[in-house]
């Protein structure tokens, strides 16, 4: 899955005119526009698997993508990335390097990707483009399906929010797990595909891995924690971001249960729709850094009935403000599994 420039840079047009494009070896339809975000668009894409001289190609050919990964009917997800510094540049690499380190069914697999250097608007200077493919989940995130549920005003039932919290465990599990771990760093609703399937709890996978980073780190110094800080504010989501990344100590050392804390936001929002600390944007001189600093959560109306204590002292379990009394992730699976368990019957 190496970075292409060859054989693309007289077609990135063609993703504003619905045309085709090449990532690597392998061509692709542009049908509709997804989505977009700040430099990126997400388009959803057909393969054309054969070449304008008859023969084969196609990604189930590349022997370094998992076959469950190969769509039966030739469609993904595309993400391009228009970027426009070094600093963008290395942003992009970074997230392609990290996405090819993780194989796990909850954590979003990048199944290619190329870089092209494009001429700029001004000056005749080079830009880049990133191109990243994926496979595709057409009920979109958890924070779509919040949405829609809260027009509804329906909840999931809590054995549901449960089996969809569990493949969030495992799927940061296998994150935590490397030497060093590392830490998605930006673990929410937005982050989160879902998908519906009948008979079966739905799908939940993470991803968006360009904040993840080795989570392993000793402050020694107040401008140490100040650059932590202000990487934090950029990368990390304010409603979800722990408070050590708030507020941090000259002298401390921080690891992957920041995002213990973003999980348990995360679960809280599975059953709400919302992080357990949004509602202060709505009170007057509220603030959200004092919310979350001081643990200051509050339950709306449930279902009725109402999701059970259990569940919200597993909430307040993750949302410990001390780092060093958070669980880890193994502890947080082995507590989710019990109360499967329990709700389940």
């Amino acid at each position: 899955m190496g970075c292409s420039f060859s054989g693309l840079n007289a077609l990135y047009d063609a993703v504003n005119g619905g045309g085709d494009v090449w990532i690597n070896q392998n061509r692709f339809r542009i049908v509709r526009q997804l989505g977009e975000g700040g430099f990126a668009f997400v388009y959803l894409v057909k393969e054309v698997t054969a070449t304008a001289d008859g023969s084969s190609s196609g990604l189930a050919r590349n022997k370094s993508i998992n076959p469950a990964h190969i769509s039966g009917d030739g469609v993904y997800a595309m993400k391009k990335v228009i970027i426009q510094s070094d600093e963008q540049l290395e942003l992009v690499r970074h997230e392609i390097s990290v996405s090819s380190l993780f194989s796990h069914p909850n954590l979003l697999p990048l199944l290619d990707h190329a870089i092209i250097a494009v001429k700029g608007k001004q000056n005749e200077s080079m830009n880049h483009e990133a191109y990243l493919l994926f496979p595709v989940h057409l009920d979109g995130t958890l924070l779509d399906n919040a949405k829609t549920m809260q027009e509804k005003k329906e909840f999931f039932p809590t054995i549901t929010v449960l089996e969809i919290f569990r493949q969030l465990c495992a799927g940061l599990k296998h994150m935590h797990s490397f030497e060093p771990p590392y830490a998605h760093n930006d673990v929410k609703p937005g982050n989160v595909l879902i998908t519906h399937r009948k008979g079966q709890p739905p799908l939940a996978i993470l991803m968006d891995f360009g904040s993840a980073r080795p989570a392993r780190k000793e402050i020694y110094s107040r401008s140490e924690a100040l650059q932590l800080q202000e990487w934090a504010a950029e990368h990390c989501s304010a409603p979800f971001r722990a408070p050590e990344l708030w507020d941090c100590p000259s002298n401390t050392k921080i690891d992957e249960r920041t995002d213990i804390w973003s999980l348990g936001c995360t679960l809280y929002a599975i059953m709400y729709g919302v992080s357990p600390f949004e509602y202060v944007l709505g009170e007057s001189g509220g603030s959200l850094q004092l919310a979350i600093l001081n643990a200051q959560i509050k339950w709306p109306p449930g279902p009725n009935p109402p999701y059970p204590e259990a569940l919200h002292q597993f909430v307040v379990w993750m949302l410990q403000p001390q780092p060093a009394v958070r669980p880890h992730i193994d502890d947080v699976i082995i507590h989710v599994d019990k109360l499967i368990s329990k709700f389940s019957s």
